[in-house]
């Protein structure tokens, strides 16, 4: 039944045309920010894991900082204990000789106790951002072989393990930078929109739209129709 007071086809293209709107404008913020899940009035269940994630994910940056830190108080000592070993080398041939005693002992002597003066500056020098590398101060060794040897064994040990634990920073870092990675990889497919398929949807919509204000525009015009009767 046609009226002109209750224009029903009107009425059902206005609906369509605001809920076409609706969409078009969803898929715009799409598009605009990149992400589908851009605050919990999207979607609040999402958003609050999303959130969660990046969270955690930011929070590995003080746990990699403090361990790109101790590798390098440990590469300062590494490098360190590589002059410090080859003083302790040359010591022992030194000692040797001091030993062997006969003409020049106290040149080896004098040699002796620069090279001893020269681990001690490198030992108080080895420090990164106020941690000192070695947790012990250098005590010289005696004028014997013997002494030098057993100053080198306690070197050798500490080095290795300072050695030991910046690998293992290393590994510790590689794999907290990949959990970092993993955490803000996982949240951005929870939130992050897929842009192909949001302009491909944004082009349809706004084909929607157009025809949904042509049936509007026609739904409108039935009145005048209705007119033409009379006349």
């Amino acid at each position: 039944m046609a009226s002109i007071n209750t224009n029903y086809g009107a009425m059902v293209a206005a609906q369509s045309l605001s809920a076409t709107s609706r969409e078009l404008d969803k898929t715009q913020n799409r598009v605009t920010t990149g992400l589908k899940v851009a605050s919990a009035k999207d979607n609040g269940a999402v958003w609050a894991i999303a959130t969660t994630q990046k969270a955690n994910a930011k929070a590995l940056d003080a746990t990699i900082n403090n361990l790109q830190r101790q590798q390098s108080v440990a590469e300062v000592g590494l490098a360190a204990g590589e002059s410090i070993m080859a003083a302790l080398t040359e010591m022992k041939t030194l000692a040797a000789a001091i030993e062997a005693g006969g003409t020049g002992v106290a040149s080896y002597q004098a040699d002796f106790t620069a090279l001893a003066t020269e681990i001690g500056n490198a030992v108080t020098a080895a420090s990164f951002d106020g941690t000192a590398a070695f947790s012990t101060t250098w005590t010289a060794p005696g004028q014997t072989a013997a002494a030098v040897q057993t100053t080198i064994d306690t070197w050798a040990g500490a080095l290795q393990t300072i050695g030991t634990n910046a690998k293992s920073y290393e590994r510790q870092i590689a794999f907290n930078s990949k959990l970092q990675d993993s955490l803000e990889a996982g949240a951005g497919n929870l939130v992050d929109a897929d842009l192909a398929k949001e302009s491909a949807k944004l082009t349809a919509l706004q084909t929607k739209q157009q025809l949904g204000v042509q049936a509007l525009s026609i739904a409108n015009s039935s009145s005048s129709i209705l007119l033409s009767l009379f006349r």
